[in-house]
């Protein structure tokens, strides 16, 4: 939310009206990092409603929000965390508002002297400008807001702030007194002598700037002014709070003696040293490699590969290259003190900056090959000596590019490629033209030279886009080490919080801390984004002068003389093609390039940085603070578009209200890693055969592609163009995968001897991931196999036994009891040390296994256990794991309290372990066999087909939101993969295969879990009411607009451009903004970012390009909120109690790890894990989750309305629909549905502002109004509400028609209820192709292309055509069903 544009937004606060944002930050956007001054006192609470008190039935609706008196400058609630989340009483959870429904499309106004008209884009050009030392041009923007704003306008005060602020920094690190001298008078003319008024920031920047001020006398008479302009201001308090973390100790000191009796003094505290936590413990060498990385033979790169195995091999050179990091040891260092330092200086050395070792790289190969005589000509068969000739065109054009649009800025008649350069001008000079070269050359052959792109190329606008983002980064990197000083050390902080508690004492409690808040202009990195136009412009021009540098040679044969012609041909094509009824800008590489990415690997990568780190990851205490020495990552995974996400989580890690969030993430980032080295030396081995291993992608994939039939019958030609699409996608498949794997083991062997670490972050859900995206222990079978914990400890018998479970689980022998897979380890010992002393020219009984790269690492442990003198005192470091059982489905049964599917999901004792996919399997095989013996084809073909693998993810992806078409084609790609022969007939083949066991599937599922289900509906039911919302605040400027008063923000002067007819506008209001938010119990906000589009139209150097501008203005997709809520309250729910066993497992010592629902410990702690995790299951659902849910969102959503439906045909609906006719019949042709809602919500809204009246006379009227809703209200109630076909894919299985309808009348069903969901998938029946995404983390199961999805798509819009006209529309106060009962 860019805050020079859009409204702010308004919350429930306790703040008083003279209260202001505060920036603290010098330059540099500081992260968000709790001090202990803010840890020790007392925040500002929200206002928060007892959750235990009762929801008010109606909440009156007045003509003027009482909201609209608070301050509108500072958005966010503060809250007060206790130490343990989960042991507030009912009513003592607090919640995070903020009122954000108002923010509607950016504004934009006229262009003027080059400026763009967005208010937005006026701030990143500020930025710009100021940072490049552009101060007249900066200076220009600042009076072109002048010109726009009111003086009273908080964006306006911001950005004066933001001037001010680096205008005396750059005082402060130049001492320039001419520079001081305008600073002053700026704040005087065009500051105060324009109606801004200054707030603390603004003093204590200028005070910060006239303290450098050579003329002491001068500076302290400014100084004495200033802080009497504070104190008028009744601004003082926050002034002080300010200059702590402005000033050094000498500047305040100085300060402090203006503003009391006698002087203060800081005590000096010695510099710490940065402790980036214990080192590293001795660790068992049992699991490490006898020889050296050196001594071991090369991985055998991927022939074709288009990877970037050499610049990470370059990156891995640390570890092999002791020239490579700097010797810096202190003379009375002890061993571990030289070692320590030493990681921390190799880890500092990968964090290095990606471009600038390209360009070195690039610029080191071109020299080599010319000191060995090699000519230019030559030398241009290497990649890196033909991107060093790139750059260095490149890099003068890009000079000559900054230089133009310099001269444009002083040009007093501008062309219009005068005003494009003015505006994209102070962008390219963030950055050095050599970084940018380095840039736009590793940007575009890292998207361009890939095995997703091939010689098809990629779309210009992304290839734009991506080059705007990669610059946005790097500039955002580089404003923050150039622009600010050093942060605030740990001395100084100790130092400042005894001269406050000094100062406190001295002025007897006058002067007094006021709370840290949030900067909404300066705010993190949100302050900074660039828009998409911007990027856009910068992406182009990088491209289009790109396109014209590069050159590559070619070489042709003549075919007359065959003679070998050489040529210089441009490097990159840019043409276009047409899709979709639309002409499509692409960008593609000559094909020569091509055929020289078959034979050299490509040598960029921008993922070198993120390598597991070589030392514990820093902590967090921040937003942006914590994991990387000095990469930056944000704590939660949120894209740069979802701003509403991004505004909850950044306040939340400031409140401290994530702090259990960021405890349980450094539990599993300071776990320490090794690699397996006996297992590695196998895998290399395997590898460098070219053949298949496990799970070793074989160097051939072995795959023909299918001859073109020879008779051109329309049917045949359509099954082989099939079948080719097929074997390509597979063999791409194949490709990409035997690429990543030579990434993982190429890692493996640089990390072969080292102690390495795994930072972790969270996604919007609260699910941890480790950040290193190559190797890490949530990979697939071969990672796993590769990795052990770094520390060990003795088996002893608990464990010699858990590591024996362990082998049969992940051979597959899991579903038996723990003593059965003990005695089938004991059974198999022959074939277990077999495979653990020649696991390639033995029995390869390992290679059986389900997992086999884990299987072999097990067999090895435990083969040096039993050889071991005592194996109970065998140190072991294998990583044991316990597995949770569909554990989607565990919630769900805790939540609805359903005894048998919690026995199907183990969470009731038994002896042996229940196995829900093997019995889903049963219940679909007996039905498949039912439909064979009455003459099905289809089901004859299946006969003996169906396994527990088929019906495996289909099943565990139900609980998370698969739909009925997504849940089709993980069938059909599971039959593909294990039974290649399965026929391909127009009757029987695996697409409609696919379709007839998936409704096998959901039916069986529907039987088992009948809690699952009630649940599971009442999720979806809240949230398809949340997203057809609109807020009080929405209705009230709504009634503005149609009353004619609305006016647009009253900060600015001038009218915008941007908003058209005045019922564009109030369609832009009456959208659907509400997402579905809710609190973990771990207090982390979760916002659902799934929200419509918005397309913008940029005119560039290359062509015109439509690009996506995502915006929390943007109403929301109600499918998408709808379908996604009861997945992602799962998953909240999950990470919540991964945290809660995470930090448990800390304070009993374990080493601990998790994948989700897996969790890994020692085998000697298994049994203690275990009770761990049971209790913190328990402790969670001992809780009243759902019930505290449903009081969070009466709250949070409370005077809101919500559009719902009856059925056309009821009663209710007849009513409706004939009351309608004539109150309608005075609307206008054009847009008259929009308008019919517009005036009867505020007709209801009339209805029931006047039945909540004080006045007699009042309720009289409104009980005398008819409405829709008060035609409902005299009806059945909910009875006759039409169901929500997105409620169709959102519950396990399908609904019978009995149970539905008691849900959809809220009737409170318990668990076991007669009229269950195993009457059959009727209403599946008719709609095998809806539509839906799969919401299970990033796959998207309807992306698929193929002739019967689209065939699909368009029977499921057809019938929502349909479906419409049998609905009744109408306006209800928005209110929740009862939750289900246990």
């Amino acid at each position: 939310m860019a805050v020079s544009c859009l409204p702010t937004p308004r919350l429930h606060s306790t703040l008083t009206p003279s209260r202001r944002p505060s920036i603290k930050s010098n330059p540099p956007l500081k992260p968000l990092k709790p001090s202990a001054r803010t840890e020790s006192r007392g925040l500002a609470s929200p206002t928060s409603v007892d959750l235990n008190s009762p929801p008010t039935e109606y909440i009156p609706f007045d003509d003027h929000d009482p909201r609209e008196q608070q301050p509108r400058t500072f958005p966010f609630v503060w809250m007060q965390t206790p130490e343990d989340p989960l042991s507030e009483p009912h009513g003592a959870r607090r919640h995070l508002i903020i009122r954000d429904s108002l923010v509607t499309n950016p504004l934009r106004f006229r262009s003027f002297n080059a400026i763009t008209g967005s208010p937005r884009d006026m701030v990143s050009t500020l930025k710009a400008c100021l940072h490049v030392g552009r101060l007249d041009r900066a200076a220009a923007v600042m009076q072109r807001m002048n010109a726009l704003y009111k003086p009273d306008a908080p964006a306006l005060l911001a950005a004066h702030n933001e001037y001010i602020r680096q205008i005396a920094w750059k005082i402060v690190t130049g001492r320039d007194q001419h520079l001081l001298a305008n600073l002053q008078k700026w704040f005087e003319v065009e500051l105060r002598g324009r109606g801004v008024v200054p707030d603390a920031d603004t003093y204590a920047l200028m005070i910060q700037a006239i303290l450098q001020d050579i003329d002491i006398a001068r500076s302290n008479r400014s100084l004495r002014r200033y802080l009497h302009l504070a104190h008028e201001a009744g601004v003082q308090d926050e002034l002080m709070n300010a200059l702590l973390e402005l000033l050094d100790e000498q500047d305040f000191g100085r300060v402090t003696r203006v503003t009391t009796s006698q002087p203060v003094s800081v005590a000096a505290t010695p510099t710490p040293k940065h402790d980036f936590g214990p080192p590293t413990a001795p660790s068992n060498k049992s699991n490490k490699s006898n020889k050296a990385p050196s001594e071991l033979p090369e991985v055998r790169p991927v022939d074709h590969t288009l990877s970037s195995l050499r610049a990470l091999k370059q990156s891995l050179s640390v570890f092999s290259d002791p020239s490579a990091v700097a010797s810096g040891d202190a003379p009375k260092s002890t061993p571990e003190e030289i070692v320590r330092q030493r990681d921390i200086d190799r880890q500092l050395r990968m964090e290095q900056d990606t471009y600038e070792s390209a360009i070195e790289k690039w610029r080191s190969d071109d020299q080599q090959l010319k000191q060995r005589g090699i000519s230019s000509a030559l030398a241009q068969n290497s990649f890196s000596t033909m991107m060093w000739d790139w750059h260095q065109t490149l890099e003068p054009a890009l000079q000559e590019e900054i230089k133009l649009a310099n001269e444009a800025e002083g040009k007093d008649r501008k062309s219009q490629e005068d005003d494009e350069r003015c505006q994209y001008g102070p962008f390219l000079q963030y950055l050095d033209p050599g970084k940018l070269s380095a840039i736009t050359i590793v940007t575009c052959m890292t998207l361009l030279g890939t095995a997703r792109t091939g010689d098809r190329g990629a779309a210009i606008s992304a290839v734009v886009h991506h080059l705007g983002e990669a610059v946005q980064n790097e500039s955002m990197a580089a404003y923050v080490k150039k622009a600010g000083g050093p942060p605030l050390r740990p001395q100084r902080l100790s130092g400042v919080r005894s001269l406050t508690a000094q100062l406190r004492r001295q002025t007897k409690g006058v002067f007094t801390m006021t709370d840290d808040l949030p900067d909404p202009f300066n705010q993190g990195l949100k302050g900074y984004r660039w828009s998409e136009p911007v990027k856009a412009r910068i992406g182009a021009i990088l491209l289009s002068k790109l396109i014209d540098s590069a050159k590559v040679r070619v070489f042709r044969k003549d075919p007359s003389t065959g003679e070998t012609l050489e040529m210089s041909q441009p490097a990159f094509v840019h043409r276009f093609q047409y899709g979709y009824g639309r002409r499509i800008g692409m960008i593609s590489m000559n094909g020569a390039m091509y055929d020289r990415l078959a034979k050299e690997p490509l040598a960029t990568s921008l993922e070198q940085k993120y390598l597991p780190m070589l030392v514990p990851p820093k902590p967090w205490t921040g937003f942006q603070e914590g994991g990387f020495l000095t990469s930056s990552q944000p704590l939660v995974r949120i894209h740069w578009s979802n701003v509403q996400n991004r505004n909850y989580c950044m306040v939340a890690a400031e409140s401290g209200d994530l702090s259990q969030i960021c405890a349980g993430l450094d539990v599993l980032s300071k776990t320490p890693w090794q690699i397996n080295g006996p297992v590695f030396e196998v895998v290399l081995e395997a590898w460098n055969t070219g053949k298949a291993a496990g799970s070793i992608v074989p160097e051939d994939d072995e795959l023909e592609l299918p001859s073109e039939p020879a008779v051109k019958d329309k049917a045949a030609y359509t099954n082989y163009l099939r079948e080719l699409r097929r074997i390509r996608n597979l063999k791409q498949d194949h490709k990409s995968e035997r690429c990543f794997q030579n990434f993982q083991i190429e890692i493996a062997r640089a990390y072969l001897q080292e102690t390495f670490y795994f930072p972790h972050n969270v996604d919007f859900r609260g699910r941890a991931y480790p950040i290193p995206p190559f190797l890490n222990y949530m990979g697939a079978d071969l990672c796993r196999g590769l990795l052990t914990f770094g520390v060990g400890k003795e088996l002893g018998a608990a464990g010699l036994r858990w590591l024996k479970i362990h082998l049969a689980n992940v051979f597959g022998y899991d579903k038996a009891s723990f003593e059965e897979r003990v005695s089938f380890v004991d059974d198999h010992r022959r074939e277990i040390y077999d495979s653990a002393s020649k696991p390639l020219d033995g029995q390869g009984w390992w290679l059986q296994a389900e997992d086999p790269w884990q299987c072999l690492a097990a067999c090895k442990e435990l083969r040096n256990a039993l050889e071991s003198p005592d194996p109970q005192a065998f140190v072991s470091k294998l990583a044991i794991h316990q597995d949770g059982t569909c554990n989607g489905l565990q919630h769900y049964a805790a939540l609805g309290g359903d005894s048998m599917g919690a026995r199907q999901v183990n969470l009731e004792p038994g002896d042996r372990p229940s196995d829900i996919y093997t019995g889903v399997a049963e219940l679909v095989q007996a039905g498949v066999t039912e439909d064979a013996r009455q003459g099905s084809e289809l089901a004859q073909a299946l006969e003996g087909r169906i396994s527990r693998k088929v019906v495996k993810q289909t099943v565990m992806t139900n609980v998370y939101g698969v739909t009925m078409l997504g849940g089709a084609f993980q069938v059909r790609r599971k039959l593909r993969e294990l039974y290649p022969d399965f026929p391909q007939t127009d009757a029987v083949n695996s697409y409609q295969a696919g379709f007839y066991l998936a409704k096998k599937i959901f039916k069986a599922l529907a039987n088992m879990f009948n809690g699952a289900h009630d649940i599971q509906y009442w999720l979806g039911d809240c949230g398809g009411r949340i997203a057809t919302a609109v807020t009080p605040e929405q209705m009230h400027r709504i009634e503005a607009a149609m009353a004619g008063t609305l006016r647009e923000p009253d900060e600015f002067r001038k009218t915008p451009t941007s908003r058209g007819r005045e019922h564009g506008r109030k369609a832009e209001l009456l959208a659907f903004k509400q997402s579905v938010i809710w609190t973990s119990p771990l207090k982390m906000p979760v916002v659902q970012p799934y929200r419509e589009r918005n397309s913008d139209l940029v005119h560039t150097k290359l062509q015109r390009i439509t690009i996506r501008n995502p915006s929390f203005a943007s109403p929301v997709d109600k499918r998408k909120q709808l379908q996604a809520f009861p997945p992602n309250f799962i998953h909240s729910l999950d990470a919540t109690h991964m945290i809660l066993s995470a930090l448990e497992c800390e304070k009993r010592g374990l080493t601990f790890a998790a994948v989700h629902d897996s969790f890994w410990t020692h085998a000697a702690d298994v049994d203690t894990m275990n009770e761990v995790l049971r209790d913190s299951f328990i402790t969670m659902h001992s809780e009243d989750i759902i019930g505290r849910l449903h009081a969070e969102f009466e709250i949070r959503y409370q005077g809101c309305m919500y559009m719902t439906a009856v059925k056309a045909g009821s009663r209710v609906g007849k009513k409706i629909a004939e009351w309608r006719t004539k109150f309608s019949s005075n609307s206008t042709r054009r847009n008259k549905v929009q308008e019919v809602r517009v005036k009867e919500l505020l007709l209801e809204r009339r209805r029931l502002k006047l039945l909540a009246s004080q006045q007699a006379e009042e309720r009289t009227e409104g009980e005398a109004m008819v409405t829709p809703g008060s035609i409902f209200e005299q009806s059945e109630g909910e009875a006759d509400l039409a169901l929500d076909e997105a409620l169709e894919d959102v519950t396990i299985g399908s609904a019978s028609s009995a149970r539905t309808n008691k849900l959809q009348a809220n009737m409170k069903l318990e668990v076991g209820d007669e009229d269950n969901i195993g009457s059959g998938a009727t209403a599946l029946d008719d709609e095998l192709g809806i539509l839906g995404p799969h919401f299970d983390d990033d796959v998207n199961v309807g992306s698929v292309g193929s002739e019967e999805c689209d065939a699909d798509i368009k029977r499921k819009a057809t019938k929502a055509r349909k479906t419409m006209k049998k609905k009744v529309w109408l306006w209800r106060p928005i209110s929740f069903p009862p939750a289900p009962k246990k």
